[in-house]
């Protein structure tokens, strides 16, 4: 009897589909009667999800994740139809050819296949058919809501301080509404945005998922048109600009029949501020600001709690996360320069006095660790593709030998790291003059100028927990691992 997977999907695309219950109970009697089982472990399931994209879908991904492993639990995929499995032809291809090598086949209990070419035929063009219906359906609602859009009417949910009026349509002022012209105010007036976003914090305002403001939540807020009476949508029918990226040549605005909070003249002072305060904010950004520096995710702020993170300001510094998005009360800055030269002056004082403190929510080693026999893996993994792709011609005997340079250099990277991880494991359930040698051994590492900062990084968090800059004190407290 072989094993199976079950897939389930069902998406908002349409009102006919049969039910994830349904799904599961057809391809439980196709089994059944296939001399097949499947265990409940292996029954998948994604839920109101597109299956234009399998990125999108988790429990897809984690299916073929166990359909690769070595030792593959399951022999087929059972699915309702192929268009549960992708209603992408060239991603159902590529899905379906990866399984095929691990020997996992994909069947669709409602559409037999016959044997041979002419059965591969079919299964192509059922693929190409669900595709065609998937981009033509896309393209109805896109053009549906375009028209809505046009003619004032609501595609969305509301911003702030409005709430929708199903009868009419269209947007109605809520009772937040007076907190948003006190924003508009605040802002023309002076105040800052993250300023702005940490009174909100404190007057008790909260965002759609129950979060304190951040001073992204506050700028979108600045830069929404519907304040002004109008609606934004976008040309290829959804939301392509970001929060930081308003102005889309790909966007238009049209008038809708909703209540304005804000007069057009505040709005176009408020535009004018922020992009004068943009331009000013980007003459002081770095390009070449590093991607990996050694204490990135262990500092955190003593008042919140957060992590430190990097600020590419004239002079390299860390500031708390939440304090820098309006969040938290206390300004934690410090200079990435002063903070590296405090760790390793902690790290020697430590070590000369056998003094390694462990917090007592400290977590324990195993659980955040990288796994580096994975990382070692993935490195080879992507050998092995250049080579595919320098054997088609795609890249060059030069590029070849350059990225076959930098991934051996990587790996042999990833090992010592391995090798001090394991010392550090080990040590850490010994006496503390024994923990002492592999903190001096991560010393050696962090003090090393030849080091990357990424191997830096990886050294201290092989046996520190975290480290609490404790501003009052203008100190860090460093809390080893048990």
């Amino acid at each position: 009897m072989k094993t199976a997977a079950a897939y389930l999907r069902v998406s908002t695309e349409a009102q006919d589909e049969y039910s994830l219950d349904s799904q599961l109970k057809l391809i439980r009697s196709y089994a059944a009667t296939h001399d097949m089982v499947v265990p409940d472990e292996f029954v998948f399931t994604d839920d109101g999800i597109s299956g234009r994209s399998a990125k999108k879908r988790p429990e897809f991904q984690r299916m073929i994740g166990w359909a690769k492993e070595k030792d593959r639990p399951f022999e087929a995929i059972l699915v309702w139809k192929f268009s549960r499995f992708a209603r992408n032809q060239e991603e159902s291809i590529v899905y379906k050819s990866m399984l095929a090598r691990s020997g996992v086949e994909v069947i669709s209990i409602s559409e037999p296949l016959a044997e041979g070419p002419f059965g591969s035929l079919i299964e192509r063009i059922l693929e190409w058919m669900d595709e065609f219906y998937s981009i033509r359906l896309s393209g109805e609602v896109k053009r549906g809501m375009a028209e809505k859009v046009s003619r004032g009417e609501i595609v969305t949910p509301p911003a702030f301080g409005y709430d929708v009026d199903s009868a009419a349509k269209c947007y109605v002022p809520n009772s937040d509404a007076p907190t948003v012209r006190k924003i508009y105010a605040d802002y023309l007036s002076g105040k800052g945005i993250t300023t702005i976003a940490r009174e909100l914090g404190l007057a008790g305002i909260r965002t759609t998922r129950g979060n304190p403001p951040d001073n992204r939540y506050v700028k979108y807020i600045l830069q929404n048109p519907v304040y002004i009476g109008k609606l934004r949508w976008s040309r290829s029918g959804k939301s392509n600009y970001s929060r930081e990226n308003f102005d889309s040549e790909n966007s238009y605005l049209v008038d809708g029949h909703h209540e304005p909070l804000i007069e057009t003249a505040a709005w176009d002072a408020v535009q004018d501020r922020i992009s004068r305060s943009d331009r000013g904010r980007r003459k002081y950004q770095r390009m070449d600001q590093p991607v990996d520096w050694m204490l990135k995710g262990l500092v955190r702020c003593s008042s919140c709690g957060s992590t430190l993170v990097y600020q590419a300001l004239a002079c390299p510094s860390m500031q708390c996360h939440k304090y820098a998005h309006g969040q938290c009360r206390v300004s934690h800055s410090l200079s990435i320069d002063k903070a590296n030269r405090q760790v390793i002056a902690a790290l020697e004082y430590a070590c000369d006095n056998l003094a390694f403190p462990v917090a007592p929510h400290t977590v324990k080693r195993s659980a955040s660790g990288p796994d580096y026999a994975r990382l070692i893996a993935q490195e080879r993994v992507k050998y092995r593709r250049i080579q595919e792709a320098y054997e088609t011609e795609v890249y060059t005997l030069e590029d070849f030998a350059r990225r076959k340079k930098e991934i051996f250099a990587h790996i042999a990277e990833l090992k010592q790291l391995r090798d001090a991880a394991d010392a550090a494991a080990q040590a850490g359930t010994l006496q503390p003059i024994a923990f002492r040698e592999t903190v001096l051994n991560v010393l050696q590492i962090v003090k090393d100028p030849q080091q990357s900062e990424s191997a830096k990084n990886a050294a201290l968090r092989s046996v520190l927990s975290y480290i609490v800059y404790e501003k009052p004190e203008n100190r860090l407290a460093l809390y080893f691992f048990t």
